[in-house]
């Protein structure tokens, strides 16, 4: 990948998002940033100095206009898409046998829905580029919880990245899972704090992301699980 090609990243105004947009930039790669907040996506193109090379869009991921528009707009500015990273997606940190029902569909939407769509809307354009997929699942989507909903979601992306990768490759686009462990960002925040334990940076995750989206034409890392030292499952 050349080191002026274009990734749009969802979720990205924040978190592991934001962390590989700035490593990107940083490396002159042209990104396309995608969050619900308005505020907050413009918050973090001034921190940034509102490089030439960044495009901040509203919108959600889970909304299939919003999503095709994303891409639309991103090939209006930079002219072509060489890698999506479907990012967006949060926990509402409860069970099936005591949760709050009313903040699941929004969960399921986001963490399943998003990522399927935002495949189907750049499909085309990665295909005319040789891109690449990326999708950030977890390890909650490797090792079962009881009773967690966020971990079949998770699950779900592991899935469908295998059943994307089988679908695409033979279109020359490759297909990454990046499966972060336990990692400080806003993700906890629903918790009113962080986990026990080490934590990884945001910043680390971003650079196993990084690593994945600037591998060489022709090669195709599938499945990348980062855990920090000390988490056991």
């Amino acid at each position: 990948m050349t080191d002026s090609s274009v990734v749009l990243i969802t979720g990205g105004g924040s978190g592991m998002g934001a962390a590989a947009a700035r490593q990107l930039l940083d490396l002159g790669h042209r990104v396309t940033v995608t969050g619900r907040s308005a505020d907050r996506l413009l918050r973090f193109a001034e921190e940034l100095g509102r490089p030439e090379g960044l495009l901040t869009l509203p919108g959600d991921a889970s909304d299939h206009e919003a999503v095709q528009s994303a891409v639309e707009a991103t090939l209006k500015t930079f002219g072509r898409l060489d890698t999506v990273v479907a990012n967006a997606g949060f926990a509402t940190h409860d069970t099936i046998a005591d949760g709050d029902p009313a903040g699941w569909r929004e969960m399921v939407l986001t963490n399943v829905l998003g990522p399927a769509l935002l495949i189907r809307a750049a499909l085309p354009a990665l295909k005319e580029t040789g891109g690449r997929v990326v999708l950030v699942g977890s390890v909650a989507g490797i090792v079962h919880t009881p009773g967690n909903l966020y971990g079949a979601t998770k699950w779900a992306v592991t899935g469908l990245a295998e059943n994307t990768r089988r679908m695409v490759t033979g279109d020359g686009v490759g297909v990454t899972l990046i499966a972060p462990g336990r990692v400080e960002t806003p993700f906890w925040d629903g918790l009113g704090s962080l986990p026990e334990g080490r934590l990884l940076t945001a910043d680390q995750i971003a650079e196993a992301m990084v690593w994945a989206i600037r591998q060489p034409a022709g090669v195709d890392v599938n499945s990348v699980v980062v855990r920090p030292v000390g988490q056991p499952v």
